[in-house]
């Protein structure tokens, strides 16, 4: 079986094939709508997998059967949904950042996923944050959002260099700020000003 994406690009349950001549925006594009679908599913199944208990019984057996995943991944796709309404899931967030911050009173799941909405982190850098404040909670810095405009080729090289770190660029930038303050450059004043004139 095989659907038509675009007129040009084709899925199938095994595969997807692009035309040679894809522009890369078009590419682009293609990637965010991959990601959403795949990011949705585990809402999606979780949201099947609770329907499933309140009306039918064995709901987890016959899910195996019928998606191939593991019994624990099923239940935590189901566990995540369960802590999280439709209502209270945030579009711009992943269902990963959600599961980082499941386990938390639901005050904290808020506080938590709306810096990380905010701030543009990733779910890396969610957990980072969150394993900062249990590590030295008395010294948690307060919420804030940096940002920063820079010309087109400047991002293209940040974007290859994160790349290479195998970082997103937000990631990327964020350790090599914290590399940067951990080691910064001695500052090295400038030439004095002349003193004033006797009398002046």
């Amino acid at each position: 079986m095989s659907i038509p994406a675009n007129g040009r690009t084709t899925t199938r349950r095994t595969g997807l094939s692009l035309p040679p001549d894809l522009p890369l925006p078009e590419w682009r594009h293609l990637g965010q709508q991959i990601h959403v679908i795949a990011d949705s599913s585990a809402w999606w199944l979780g949201d099947w997998l609770i329907f499933g208990q309140e009306h039918y019984p064995d709901r987890y057996r016959q899910a195996l059967k019928q998606t191939s995943l593991d019994y624990q991944t099923l239940r935590n796709y189901a566990w995540v949904a369960r802590k999280f309404e439709p209502g209270r899931r945030r579009g711009k967030l992943s269902f990963q950042h959600h599961a980082e911050v499941a386990a938390l009173p639901e005050a904290e799941q808020e506080e938590w996923l709306t810096r990380a909405e905010e701030g543009g982190w990733t779910r890396n850098a969610l957990r980072r944050q969150i394993r900062m404040r249990r590590q030295c909670p008395e010294a948690a810095p307060e919420p804030g959002v940096v940002q920063v405009n820079v010309v087109a080729e400047r991002r293209i090289r940040w974007e290859r260099a994160a790349e290479t770190a195998g970082l997103g660029l937000m990631d990327w930038i964020i350790q090599m700020l914290d590399e940067a303050a951990e080691d910064p450059v001695p500052h090295i004043p400038g030439p004095a000003a002349d003193p004033p004139a006797l009398g002046a």
